[in-house]
């Protein structure tokens, strides 16, 4: 995992709510492998065991001042954290990560807060299910496509090709309310604890789940959540 360092409505940001049993948040950052590695076997537990999922950015580094301190330069950034990817890669069901790929480009590794901001104005637009949609997208273009994911057009791009308008799409990604909702999701991480993602928050006693094989995760989510009806 990475760890951190110094179509239903859009519902309000902020702590996770223990309402809803059935209930999993999903704790993550476009730019992570694990996150790519998680969300599709979370899907179809998800859709097994009836289970809602609310997605929760937490952006790792926010802009290219910040990974150089994490990091020491852009180029040690981008070592370390494909570093991350060759991991994430032997444990991908479908092997879809091109690490090397990623390696021969030549853009500085991107941060993850523009593509936070693009699915926040996905969720803000058509609700929980296009934010986790769209953030699918965006990390089959990062982590299989090898694409510029800090660049605004390819994440227009990408949102153009989910089905929103690029003018409508780029004017709220830019607005206040992504920023807040941005904001908003990393107090609730840090009201919970959470400095690593993938973190699943489940079930009515908030229990905490890492990236897992589809096996566990379908067994440890059916025993975290009371039974239905």
């Amino acid at each position: 995992m990475f760890s951190t360092l110094p179509a239903t409505p859009a519902a309000p940001a902020g702590n996770p709510a223990p309402a809803g049993p059935r209930v999993v948040d999903f704790f993550h950052d476009v730019v992570c492998g694990w996150c790519y590695v998680m969300s599709p076997r979370l899907r179809q537990v998800a859709a097994e065991l009836g289970i809602t999922v609310r997605q929760r950015s937490f952006v790792l580094q926010e802009s290219p001042e910040q990974m150089r301190r994490v990091f020491g330069s852009m180029e040690r950034a981008k070592r370390v954290i494909l570093g991350h990817w060759d991991a994430c890669a032997r444990h991908d069901d479908e092997a879809r990560i091109d690490v090397e790929g990623m390696r021969a480009e030549t853009f500085d590794y991107p941060s993850g807060l523009a593509g936070a901001l693009a699915c926040q104005a996905a969720h803000l637009l058509a609700g929980d299910a296009a934010h986790w949609d769209l953030f699918d997208a965006i990390q089959r273009a990062h982590l299989s496509e090898h694409r510029n994911i800090g660049d605004a057009a390819v994440l227009l791009d990408i949102a153009v090709a989910q089905g929103f308008d690029r003018a409508e799409f780029a004017r709220i990604m830019q607005g206040e309310d992504a920023s807040r909702r941005v904001r908003d999701d990393r107090a609730a991480a840090a009201r919970l604890g959470i400095d690593s993602i993938p973190t699943l928050v489940a079930g009515p006693h908030q229990a905490r789940l890492q990236t897992l094989p589809l096996a566990e995760l379908r067994q440890r989510l059916a025993a975290l959540m009371p039974a239905r009806g």
